[in-house]
């Protein structure tokens, strides 16, 4: 696997972290929260699908916490404000999976600085991201990997943790329970959807044009799929649309022939999607919702089913994803520019 850092090409072969090692990072992350004298506020900040991985868990501080500040930002953005609010009463996550995004690095060296507490994600435990940052989480990645141990799953968990600690929401024990349910989720998400985004990919297979759309925990997920599974890795034109900003002014581009897919979640801005959903529906002939009703989460403790189904959208869009590269003939691993040049 090649990741570019500081122009360079490097191949990086990480070892595979187990649970138990996965779960005394956690530990000490939260041990770490708790030694603060004060927490003000959380910073989430990386680049790309990890930037889109922070985006629900702002989401849930500033739905959840009662007192802390949260914003998530991309890490170039973050460095470059070198804002004076960042001090030794700010916890700033970041993420990058190989951990050698040079823009998210340099975030981690900034807010050190800063006197900030650190606690980076990444799958590579010996990257440049784990090694300016104060506390590291290595989560698993690849062949034998544990749905319960991949990164954003492990970030939800570690954001629970701190509303708890900080804020004595009693909310950890719940989201943990939650996350625990992956590995039997997941693998029945992707078998009920797989014949329907099959179906949708061979229909969608020569569209230039795809757009998404969500709100709240779960515009994060749309975000994502608009810029990393099909402007990235498919060289599809896309935009993630707000469904709460969808009537002032991108509703105009719904037409009977234009491909849009929307999500209906289960959190607090449902009622938003819900209304995007219904007029979309009325005007387009290609739209495809997808609505965590369906994904099976009664399992799932009610106070947390809204912030979890991200991670059971995250799966499900991949299902689209993958099918739809077969039918372009197109796989998902193709690029021009990232990975086989400086830049």
């Amino acid at each position: 696997m090649t990741y570019p850092f500081e122009g360079f090409i490097l191949t990086v072969s990480a070892p595979f972290i187990d649970s138990t090692t996965i779960e005394s990072q956690l530990a000490a992350a939260r041990a770490a929260i708790a030694s603060r004298d004060t927490v003000a506020r959380v910073v989430l900040t990386a680049c790309g699908g990890s930037y889109a991985n922070m985006l629900p868990n702002e989401y849930f501080l500033g739905t959840t916490a009662k007192d802390i500040e949260a914003i998530v930002l991309n890490a170039a953005e973050f460095t470059s404000r070198d804002s004076s609010r960042v001090d030794a009463d700010t916890v700033v996550i970041l993420c990058s999976h190989s951990g050698t995004t040079p823009e998210t690095v340099a975030a981690a060296k900034h807010a050190r600085e800063r006197g900030a507490l650190t606690i980076a994600f990444t799958f590579d435990p010996t990257s440049p991201l784990a090694t300016e940052s104060e506390m590291i989480i290595a989560y698993q990645h690849g062949e034998g990997k544990s749905e319960a141990y991949v990164g954003g799953a492990l970030i939800l968990r570690l954001v629970a943790a701190l509303i708890e600690e900080r804020d004595g929401v009693q909310i950890a024990d719940a989201v943990d329970a939650a996350v625990a349910q992956l590995p039997t989720l997941v693998p029945a998400a992707r078998e009920s959807y797989a014949a329907s985004a099959g179906e949708w990919a061979f229909a969608s297979r020569r569209e230039p044009l795809i757009y998404t759309m969500a709100s709240g925990s779960n515009y994060g997920t749309a975000y994502s799929f608009a810029i990393c599974l099909l402007q990235e890795m498919q060289w599809v034109h896309s935009a993630a649309i707000h469904a709460g900003e969808y009537f002032h002014g991108p509703f105009e581009i719904t037409d009977v022939d234009v491909p849009f897919i929307a999500l209906l979640g289960l959190d607090e801005s449902r009622p938003v999607e819900q209304r995007a959903v219904d007029f979309l529906t009325q005007h387009s002939d290609k739209a495809l919702v997808i609505d965590a009703e369906d994904f099976g989460l009664d399992v799932i403790a009610p106070e947390v089913r809204g912030i979890f189904a991200h991670l059971l959208f995250n799966i499900v869009l991949r299902v689209h994803a993958d099918a739809l590269a077969d039918h372009r003939g197109h796989p998902l691993s193709v690029r021009r520019y990232m990975w086989r040049m400086e830049y």
